[in-house]
C-alpha cells in the first residue's frame, strides 16, 4: 500500500499529533484549495488533508452499527517491549507536549486500554487511541503464536 489518507479539521494539530507517534513530514503540498502533507513513520505512510469547514466525524469506535472505514492499525512487535509500557511513555509524551504547546495538543485519548486478543492461533496485545479528529488508531503487538 502506498499510503492511507486522513482528512483533518486542523492540519497543524494533526501533524503535531502524528509527530508524537514518531511520524515525520516528508512532503507538504496543496490539493485543490487546501493544505496537505505526506508523513512517514511506524513502517507506513499517511497523507493528511485539511478540510475547510469540517463537519464532525462519526464515532466509528463506539457506534456498533457504523459501517465503513474503521481504523488504521500499526504493528509495534519490533518496536515496543510491551504495549502497557509503550502507552505509558506515549501518555507522558503527550502530557509534556500539552504543557509546552497547549494550543496544539490535547491529552491522549485512549479508547481501549491494553488488552490481549486471540486472532487465529496467535495472541496479540492491542490498544486503541484516537487522533485529533477522533479517528481510531490501533496498535498491535504479537505475543505468541505459530
Amino acid at each position: 500500500m502506498h499510503h492511507a489518507s486522513i482528512r483533518t479539521a486542523n492540519i497543524h494539530r494533526a501533524i503535531a499529533f502524528y509527530e508524537q507517534l514518531g511520524f515525520q513530514v516528508r512532503d507538504r503540498f496543496t490539493t485543490g484549495y487546501t493544505l496537505a502533507c505526506w508523513m512517514e513513520g511506524l513502517n507506513g505512510r499517511i497523507e493528511l488533508i485539511q478540510i475547510p469547514q469540517p463537519k464532525p466525524a462519526p464515532d466509528t469506535f463506539h457506534d456498533e452499527h457504523y459501517v465503513g472505514y474503521y481504523h488504521l492499525s500499526f504493528d509495534l512487535t519490533e518496536i515496543a517491549i510491551d504495549l502497557p509500557g509503550w502507552l505509558q511513555d506515549l501518555s507522558q509524551k503527550f502530557e509534556r507536549a500539552l504543557q509546552l504547546q497547549p494550543d496544539l495538543f490535547n491529552p491522549l485519548n485512549v479508547l481501549l486500554e491494553p488488552t490481549q486478543q486471540m486472532i487465529g492461533n496467535k495472541v496479540y496485545e492491542v490498544i486503541f487511541i484516537a487522533d485529533e479528529d477522533g479517528l481510531p488508531l490501533e496498535f498491535i503487538r504479537l505475543l505468541k503464536g505459530e
